[in-house]
């Protein structure tokens, strides 16, 4: 995407499935084997009452959309702040929300707000910025 063309208060939204291989894949290659993400008899005993997918997995589906879709391609993550407030179950939909809420173009950098829906509630909110180089 041109930088030059986008626009404080423009948005893009992304919907995903977070799956069961997605989890066993995350846990592979983080070491993170938490049973409340990988062993249903224990997460049944919880507080959710079934298995949830790691927070970090789902939060890093924001970087699979600023580097894919919006803004896209040669997108440089820079930061990114997130709050995790709901739990995300495996096989759930979610739907990521980035909008822009400033636009740094001396930097080529945006200043994006980040949440993450799922049953129709925030699972994670926060604030990504990116670079965008000139192409």
């Amino acid at each position: 995407m041109n930088f030059d063309k986008i626009e404080i208060g423009q948005n893009f939204e992304s919907d995903i499935t977070v799956t069961d291989e997605m989890v066993k894949e995350f846990a592979k290659i983080t070491g993170d084997n938490n049973p409340l993400h990988l062993d249903e008899e224990f997460a049944k005993k919880t507080q959710f009452g079934k298995r949830i997918a790691h927070g970090m997995l789902v939060a890093s589906l924001i970087s699979k959309v600023l580097g894919r879709d919006f803004p896209g391609p040669g997108t440089v993550y820079v930061s990114q702040f997130v709050q995790f407030r709901k739990p995300v179950y495996i096989g759930e939909d979610v739907k990521i929300r980035i909008e822009v809420k400033d636009k740094k173009v001396e930097k080529r950098r945006l200043i994006l707000d980040t949440t993450v829906m799922a049953g129709g509630r925030a699972v994670i909110t926060g604030e990504a910025e990116v670079y965008l180089p000139e192409q």
